[in-house]
């Protein structure tokens, strides 16, 4: 399987990503630092999407229903060189359904998801799975 991005820089004013038809904008500038994400925060919003994505992926496997995920990322940033050390999930699954296996759920998760494998190489990702009886 291939992907295609493509972005688009303008000098000291803004910038964005186009994946198929989506537009995603996002800030290079400190006069945007306060309203568009930054590339680091784009880099967990993947990591973010990778998750939720394999919880649908994983409820139609394992045979249960949600009503919503939500998740939370924290990570650090060292300085030298500039990268990710840490990253911490809490992902929140909105279920009433007894079928729902949180350990093996969040061992699919983390031994599936492309972006969730490729990150881990890199820097130390760990997370929780809570389930959210509504």
């Amino acid at each position: 399987m291939n992907y295609t991005v493509k972005a688009e820089a303008f000098s000291k004013s803004k910038a964005s990503i186009h994946i198929k038809q989506t537009e995603i904008p996002f800030g290079i500038t400190p006069h945007t630092s306060d309203t568009l994400a930054n590339p680091a925060e784009l880099f967990l919003g993947s990591v973010s999407s990778c998750i939720l994505k394999n919880v649908e992926r994983f409820s139609e496997f394992m045979n249960f229903e949600y009503s919503r995920a939500e998740i939370t990322i924290n990570a650090t940033r060292l300085e030298k060189p500039p990268r990710m050390d840490e990253i911490n999930y809490e992902l929140l699954i909105y279920s009433q359904d007894i079928n729902l296996n949180l350990d093996l759920l969040k061992k699919n998760i983390e031994k599936f998801g492309t972006i969730f494998n490729t990150v881990k190489i890199c820097c130390t990702i760990t997370g929780t799975i809570k389930k959210i009886s509504e």
